[in-house]
């Protein structure tokens, strides 16, 4: 099954990310959950599986249609708009993934060690 060129994008964002909170296992812990922003329509849409159930990590099987450029013969998703990206919802609003990497080393650095907090 040839990767589609979504897949390809997050593949390569989350290479991009490894080791900081521009991915979902940095930053779930802070309240960051996976999500995609289309800047064409300004709507926010969280990850989900094709059931409608919130994903862990980013799924396009979960997108809107309106949003769905192509998808393969087994309605797999291949690709999207091009002013859809990848990024994390939190208390409302959206993250880019860079800018939930800058957030979580900025929330990190404001906790306290466990040992101080004796």
């Amino acid at each position: 099954m040839k990767e589609s060129t979504i897949e390809k994008r997050l593949a390569r964002e989350n290479e991009l990310h490894r080791g900081t909170g521009g991915r979902s296992e940095g930053n779930r812990d802070y309240g960051f959950r996976p999500a995609f922003f289309d800047y064409a329509s300004q709507r926010l849409y969280l990850s989900r599986f094709a059931d409608g159930r919130l994903a862990p990590l980013h799924l396009t099987e979960g997108l809107p249609e309106e949003v769905i450029v192509d998808r393969a013969p087994n309605g797999r998703v291949l690709s999207v708009r091009a002013s859809l990206v990848s990024g994390f919802e939190r208390n409302g609003l959206f993250y880019t993934r860079k800018a939930a990497a800058r957030a979580v080393a900025a929330l990190r650095s404001r906790r306290w060690p466990k040992a101080a907090q004796a």
